[in-house]
């Protein structure tokens, strides 16, 4: 058991506890905290407890204890999966929106990976250790598309640096709100953990490398089709250049705009359509496609029918 102490600055005065807990330590959710709080692991500075929905004082000084992780078996299930591609080496999978990639706290089944077990059973890398077999790259929770998933050690290491490299090519497309005054362009703003708010990821001095090309296909009413080209591959890149310049993506809970008539969609218009990359056996250069899955073609058929009316 590790502890953390916080002292609590004025601009937190007032917060929850469990939701400032939330937001400060990463991959703790709310429940996550309030459990912590129950069990007394979340203390001020006094030794008095605390009631899950204290609400924090300038000058507080918070103790917590933070449990050790507990091993967690990563079991094989019988999830469907759309498998593009697949040989001894490699296997391309189009993943569905609303599944998460790889077992993470609040997740720990019905992943990517729980599927992958399945169906490949012990035939996955194991570079990335238990919770992570064969897993390269990811894609979010709430973006389809194409990922490539490495099934021995020598195919994810030679994966892993065309990544590095760039010579292996990722491309989305994606709906924004209105409309970018150029046809194409390229972001480059660094981007890390978001200052207050633990679950989101924000252009920041200090933030790692990001760069995002994009270019405009189609334009509607107040809305634009794009296609995104990635040289860097960091949390929530696309979503996070987007928003920073005023075009978020539509249906994006967490930067997107909430009062846009599209908030209500479960997950962002944002799909991995291609992916290039060289066969890490042969060096043969293999390109794979995904067709725009129903929801995002729906809203891209609507924008259209108001564009033309």
């Amino acid at each position: 058991m590790t502890e953390q102490i916080f002292l609590i600055d004025g601009e937190h005065a007032g917060k929850r506890i469990d939701s400032y807990l939330s937001e400060q330590l990463t991959g703790v959710t709310r429940s996550m905290a309030q459990n912590w709080i129950e069990q007394k692991y979340v203390m001020l500075e006094q030794g008095s407890t605390l009631k899950k929905n204290y609400k924090l004082a300038a000058g507080d000084c918070i103790h917590v204890q933070i449990p050790d992780a507990q091993a967690v078996e990563i079991v094989p299930q019988d999830i469907p999966i759309d498998i593009i591609y697949e040989d001894a080496d490699i296997i391309v999978v189009n993943k569905a929106r609303g599944m998460v990639v790889h077992p993470a706290a609040g997740n720990w089944d019905g992943t990517l990976v729980n599927a992958l077990m399945f169906h490949c059973g012990d035939r996955l890398s194991g570079i990335n250790g238990e919770i992570r077999p064969g897993i390269v790259h990811r894609i979010d929770k709430d973006t389809s598309g194409l990922l490539v998933v490495a099934k021995n050690d020598r195919a994810h290491q030679s994966l892993a640096e065309q990544i590095a490299c760039h010579s292996a090519a990722r491309e989305y497309q994606a709906i924004v709100v209105g409309n970018p005054r150029a046809d194409s362009g390229t972001i480059e703003q660094p981007i890390g953990r978001h200052k207050t708010d633990r679950k989101k990821m924000a252009i920041v001095p200090d933030g790692r490398e990001a760069i995002t090309h994009y270019q405009v296909l189609e334009r509607y009413r107040g809305y634009a089709l794009m296609a995104f080209q990635l040289e860097t591959g960091r949390t929530h890149q696309i979503r996070v250049h987007m928003a920073s310049i005023g075009h978020p993506i539509i249906g994006d809970p967490l930067y997107g705009i909430k009062k846009d008539r599209f908030s209500n969609l479960e997950g962002q218009c944002l799909h991995a359509y291609r992916l290039s990359l060289d066969h890490p056996r042969t060096g043969e250069r293999m390109t794979f496609e995904s067709p725009l899955p129903p929801y995002f073609t729906a809203v891209q058929n609507k924008l259209v029918r108001e564009t033309e009316t």
